[in-house]
């Protein structure tokens, strides 16, 4: 509350009146202190690598010190099509954006938006973030991280929840490992461990060959398990090196020394399968595989 003088008494000396005292702010969750705004943001793209694939949806939620909220999202016309994988993850098609507005047209507002605030979302760090900043950069409106900081809840999650044995037999089994980084003592663990687990979710498969496949965690939008190939319209498209971005046919039809340096190095077994495959002209192909799936 603060006095500011305002006129002399009848007595020559100064009143002072007092401001309405304000309401007091409502506190965050947590007893965060915000000094300020955070804004939580995602992405929609059209694939996975972000020197070649584009935005197609971006939502921005603003949390001011004083707890208010705004919100800001929209769908952008990427100036490419959309593939048939990637609208399969977020059910944006190029119809739907057809009509809409190029990133260009966003970029300074998303740069006016963000100005002054820090940044928030789940596995921003490794994705969101780079993809946003590519974008802004290739439409002159580079975004300054040097004074931005960046909360990645995932990366909460992930040190708060620890994923090692002695966790799950915490959270599980109401224990400590008290055998810890012994063979026999961590396998005894373990059986525990997925017998509290048989217990706690009725609905998990109650077979060993069904629960091998529900164990098995597979990412559709990559071609093999250590995700050097992933799927673009169907086809198979390296994510690295000096073909990053162009189909397996076309290194093999272009480079195919390349190609052999690939099958004898240190990749994963389906990924040299998949080149020795290539060698002998026969390409994956999402859609075929896909069919044989349902068979």
């Amino acid at each position: 509350m603060v006095a500011m003088p305002k006129k002399l008494n009848n007595h020559g000396q100064e009143s002072f009146f007092f401001d309405e005292p304000a309401d007091p702010i409502p506190a965050l969750p947590g007893g965060l202190v915000l000094k300020r705004p955070l804004v939580f943001f995602d992405l929609e793209t059209t694939g996975l690598d972000q020197d070649i694939d584009r935005i197609v949806q971006f939502a921005f939620l603003k949390v001011n010190p004083d707890t208010s909220r705004q919100e800001w999202m929209e769908l952008v016309n990427p100036g490419i099509p959309i593939p048939r994988e990637a609208s399969q993850v977020h059910n944006i098609t190029d119809a739907m954006v057809k009509d809409k507005p190029a990133f260009g047209s966003f970029a300074p507002k998303i740069i006016a938006f963000l100005q002054d605030c820090d940044l928030s979302g789940f596995n921003i760090v490794r994705f969101d973030v780079p993809f946003l900043q590519a974008e802004l950069s290739r439409n002159s409106t580079p975004l300054d991280l040097t004074t931005i900081k960046i909360v990645d809840a995932q990366s909460i999650f992930h040190k708060m929840e620890p994923r090692t044995l002695s966790a799950a037999y915490r959270f599980y089994c109401n224990g400590e490992h008290e055998e810890a980084h012994d063979a026999m003592g961590d396998v005894r663990v373990t059986l525990d461990v997925f017998f509290a687990q048989l217990q706690k979710y009725s609905d998990l498969p109650k077979s060993v060959e069904k629960l091998g496949t529900f164990c098995t965690i597979k990412d559709d939008r990559w071609v093999t398990p250590d995700r050097k190939f992933y799927w673009r319209h169907a086809e198979a498209v390296i994510g690295f090196g000096k073909h990053k971005g162009k189909t397996l046919q076309y290194i093999f039809e272009n480079d195919i020394e390349y190609l052999k340096w690939m099958e004898s190095g240190d990749f994963a077994q389906e990924t040299r399968q998949m080149i020795r495959n290539a060698l002998n002209g026969q390409f994956p192909n999402k859609s075929a595989e896909q069919a044989e799936d349902n068979d």
